[in-house]
């Protein structure tokens, strides 16, 4: 939209009029033949404030763009519609017309991690949209508090993902183009930019239909067991989810000693490995942890084998040996994380198995067979942070031949 005047810029920016005055007297925001300004230029008003609050002082800044090496009219773009304006309602306007909880509203701004806001503060465009999302769910009657833990899993995952994008575009385009020598962000082709852009966007919502799908039919499935054995015609299956930890000690020590580049191609072999074994035995990867990952497998005797699987391949990678520990049993999905007895059970298990082990509790023992694997009981031990003894096993393929066992001195 153009035509808008500095008293209309100033109030879709958030800003004082006589801020916009000073900006298009210093040459950030640049008028029509008639005086005005547009939609773009309250985009530039925020890019400028993030400038300064980043420490670049205003006369280097001014003295950029009256040379064109920090040129702003990209903001003007199509794709840069993007970045969100303030709407004319507040928080409190808001819920009051959507009947939306006033602290229900405020979690909005929270999940997307930004400054927390007060109820006079306005909402975001980006926010009021949110917002609709949030007040069809309370009309709905859902409770507030899986809303909320909604609206914060999506906005950490989110913020990964475009963390992620910002991380490959600095590599692939502004990089490159301050290499060159160029003026800010060009690429050769415009239209191929936003070509990008939008397919960007496209494939994101077709990978999040995809995931849809997967956990969407997973409901089904569970919902039509439950009715066929409500109705007396199948038997439901008992088998509780094994949690597994898998640490690499001296992960982190090693990655630090070989530099950044070739860290980061460890951490990447790493990650390749960890999630295509998982998904390979049905299970996922739920949180990194330093120098090791906790995994989630609702078979337990599939767990067994991608842990296996998992240990022999950090070796043929070039990385540490792994110690791993799985158990199964109930726990409680929160947040896309796992919380319990098991989930403990699992990390204290691995912290006792030695380099390159795979120890599991006896629970895993009872679930059933895993093909292919052996398992080698040691007996009952004391784990730290665990009252009572647990009896553990150690899981190897069935082929290999059981040798000494390893020193369980401390420090072995």
């Amino acid at each position: 939209m153009d035509g808008l005047s500095h008293a209309e810029v100033a109030e879709r920016a958030g800003v004082g009029v006589e801020l916009v005055a000073e900006l298009v007297q210093a040459g950030f925001l640049t008028p029509g033949t008639t005086g005005l300004l547009s939609l773009a230029d309250v985009r530039r008003i925020g890019i400028v404030q993030a400038l300064l609050g980043a420490g670049i002082p205003k006369d280097a800044l001014e003295r950029g763009v009256k040379a064109g090496i920090v040129p702003l009219a990209f903001l003007g773009d199509e794709e840069y519609e993007r970045l969100p304006l303030l709407s004319p309602e507040t928080f409190a306007e808001a819920s009051a017309r959507t009947g939306v909880p006033l602290a229900l509203a405020l979690v909005i701004r929270d999940a997307l991690g930004l400054d927390p806001a007060s109820a006079t503060d306005r909402l975001r465009d980006d926010e009021l949209a949110i917002l609709r999302f949030v007040a069809t769910q309370v009309a709905l009657g859902f409770s507030a508090t899986s809303i909320e833990r909604l609206l914060r899993a999506t906005g950490e995952s989110l913020r990964k993902i475009a963390e992620s994008e910002a991380e490959w575009w600095r590599a692939e385009v502004l990089e490159p183009s301050l290499a060159g020598g160029a003026a800010g962000v060009n690429l050769a082709n415009r239209t191929a930019a936003r070509e990008l852009v939008t397919n960007a966007e496209a494939a994101l919502f077709s990978m999040y239909r995809a995931m849809q799908s997967l956990t969407w039919t997973a409901n089904i499935v569970g919902a039509t067991a439950g009715l066929l054995a409500q109705a007396g015609l199948y038997t439901l299956e008992q088998r509780p989810p094994a949690i597994c930890f898998f640490d690499i000690t001296g992960y982190t020590r090693l990655t630090q000693e070989r530099g950044d580049r070739e860290a980061a191609a460890l951490a990447d072999e790493l990650n390749r490995l960890v999630k295509r074994t998982s998904v390979q035995h049905g299970g996922r990867p739920v949180k990194w942890l330093g120098d090791g990952v906790m995994l989630h497998f609702p078979d337990p005797s599939q767990g067994v084998l991608a842990a296996i699987e998992m240990a022999e391949g950090v070796v043929a990678a070039g990385l540490p040996p792994a110690h791993v520990g799985l158990s199964c049993g109930p726990v409680v999905l929160r947040d896309g994380d796992y919380y319990g007895q098991t989930v403990n059970l699992a990390a204290r298990i691995a912290d006792y198995a030695r380099r390159g082990e795979v120890l599991v509790s006896q629970a895993i023992v009872d679930a059933g067979p895993a093909p292919g694997v052996a398992f080698e009981e040691l007996g009952d031990v004391e784990l730290k942070g665990v009252s009572g003894v647990v009896r553990l096993s150690a899981a190897r393929r069935a082929a290999e031949p059981v040798g000494t066992p390893p020193d369980r001195t401390h420090g072995a």
